[in-house]
């Protein structure tokens, strides 16, 4: 029986990349068939279902589209090979943790393991498509591990790096600004390259797609992370800076924001960023530029991590200083855990240091979010201390000395402060990680209110 599909694309890794980005390739195209496959049957189940493993607005609109007519999830990762054309690679690359370049380099075993898995899977030629954030060149390394076959099977590597932002991920796949896809400048290569030109072509204006040799590919998702990584570091520097001098960050961000050589994005100081990409993108590009001797280059982008660092480690500081230099056993509400907004993810959030810290320091954490408790107290686990974790923002807040807003939620920003703060020890205290309140009526209500890069509102 012929397949009724023009196209059998397969997703490795049903992740914050891959379960979104295949969803809308899906919806967009029903003329393919999207598998998405991972090792881990729970997530599969979730995807199968209306609670699904990852949250990001719209998301499960978009799946219920397309899922049973043209897009489907299993854990049956040999089989769905063997029946792929194309091969998208959503494998986790996290920052290795031992041995050369630790602490630094992209720990890339998980795609290794997958690139042989594909070998041992295949008996067709094959698109790979690069969707995880990968060393440049590395489909170099992929490129040798599957064509170095005795079946007679040809794989073309295209790159094709993502630029999603949790949180409108949804809207950055329907709406991109733009979709990079890098192949060799070889006949095969272009050709391969023009397939995956052709699948995103059904939604994207063609002059949105650009295409590159695969090397600039890859490269240009680790500049890109490292250049908005360095905006925020900078905005975060200069934070510092403002509160010494009684300037204000929103006036000075705004100025420079004006600027049309400089644009307005990623100027909003807060208490740091995190996410699975900035961190790890920069480090990555820090050890490459070491690695071809270029100490220089690598001082300077590492810098940019150590100034994110610095910001994190800041606002605690901050917040013991306030606190007439102790936090012992004093109740400190934090007010969300997520990396950032409309996310559950908490990966390289400041608020794990932030809670570690506190912890270190004795004070009773409560932890509270809309989305990100359940990863809060896995990322918590093992931590001695006293730690709650409460959904509701008004009962952790209730007993606190002081609430530490993390994660810049919408809903954080039309509590009732009065009932808050006549539910809270006194002095009570709100420190603003994201400037998101309304500080003037913060302190009307009787808070002492510590912004980010803006003169404190204090009545101590």
């Amino acid at each position: 029986m012929k397949n009724k599909f023009e196209k059998n694309i397969l997703c490795i890794g049903a992740g914050y990349v891959g379960g979104p980005t295949m969803a809308m390739i899906a919806a967009k195209c029903p003329q393919y068939k999207v598998t998405i496959v991972d090792i881990n049957e729970q997530k599969i189940k979730a995807w199968c279902s209306d609670n699904l493993p990852i949250y990001e607005p719209g998301l499960l609109d978009v799946v219920r589209t397309a899922r049973g007519r043209n897009l489907f999830f299993s854990t049956e990762i040999e089989q769905n090979i063997r029946e792929a054309e194309i091969i998208f690679v959503s494998v986790n690359t996290p920052t290795k943790s031992f041995g050369e370049g630790a602490g630094k380099s992209a720990d890339l075993q998980y795609w290794e393991k997958t690139a042989r898995n594909i070998l041992k899977a295949s008996d067709s030629d094959k698109i790979i498509v690069e969707k995880s954030t990968l060393p440049v060149r590395t489909a170099g390394a992929m490129e040798r591990i599957l064509n170095s076959n005795d079946k007679g099977i040809v794989f073309d590597v295209v790159s094709n790096p993502e630029f999603l932002a949790e949180g409108t991920a949804i809207i950055d796949l329907e709406y991109p600004d733009r979709v990079l896809i890098g192949s060799h400048e070889t006949e095969r290569g272009r050709q391969a390259r023009q397939e995956i030109v052709d699948i995103y072509a059904n939604w994207v204006p063609r002059e949105r797609i650009i295409t590159s040799n695969i090397w600039s590919s890859e490269l240009s998702k680790l500049v890109s992370n490292a250049f908005l990584a360095q905006r925020v570091s900078s905005i975060n520097s200069i934070s510092a800076l403002c509160e010494v001098t009684e300037a204000d960050v929103h006036e000075v961000a705004r100025a420079v924001g004006h600027d049309t050589r400089i644009g307005s994005k990623f100027l909003h100081a807060s208490v740091g960023f995190g996410g699975s990409c900035f961190k790890k993108d920069i480090l990555n590009l820090v050890y490459i530029s070491e690695s071809f001797g270029l100490t220089e280059v690598a001082d300077y982008w590492e810098s940019v991590v150590r100034i994110n660092d610095y910001q994190e480690k800041r606002f605690v500081l901050k917040i013991i200083r306030t606190m007439f230099n102790t936090i012992a056993d004093k109740r400190i509400a934090m007010f969300g855990f997520a990396f950032k907004a409309n996310t559950g993810d908490t990966r390289e959030s400041p608020g794990i240091y932030i809670a570690r810290q506190l912890l270190d320091e004795k004070a009773h954490v409560i932890i509270s979010d809309p989305q990100a408790l359940q990863n809060a107290q896995l990322d918590m686990a093992g931590i001695p201390g006293k730690i709650e974790y409460e959904i509701d923002p008004y009962k952790a807040a209730e007993g606190a000395h002081a609430i530490a807003l993390i994660t810049e939620w919408d809903v954080y920003r039309d509590l009732d402060y009065k009932k808050i703060f006549a539910s809270m020890e006194k002095p009570a205290f709100i420190f603003d990680g994201r400037n998101i309140l309304n500080h003037q009526k913060l302190y009307e209500i009787g808070f002492n209110v510590y912004p980010i890069g803006k003169r404190a509102l204090t009545r101590i």
